[in-house]
């Protein structure tokens, strides 16, 4: 685990103590959210660039075959 400093609203520390809210925790939390948020739009982003297109021949290599 790496360690980091942040900056947050002294109010808003305050208030995260008095509810007993873990802000480190709380912080990994969020930034760990961001980072799904961030590759999700990242990977959506290069599908518009680049969808997949249908691909006649996939019948012919399925595995499980006909149902």
């Amino acid at each position: 685990m790496t360690r980091t400093t942040f900056s947050i609203d002294e109010a808003l520390a305050e208030k995260a103590r008095e509810l007993g809210i873990n802000i480190s925790a709380a912080a990994r939390d969020g930034v760990s959210a961001a980072v799904r948020s961030a590759l999700a739009a990242s990977d959506r982003a290069a599908y518009e660039r680049q969808p997949e297109k249908a691909d006649a021949s996939w019948a012919e290599v399925e595995s499980w075959g006909e149902e």
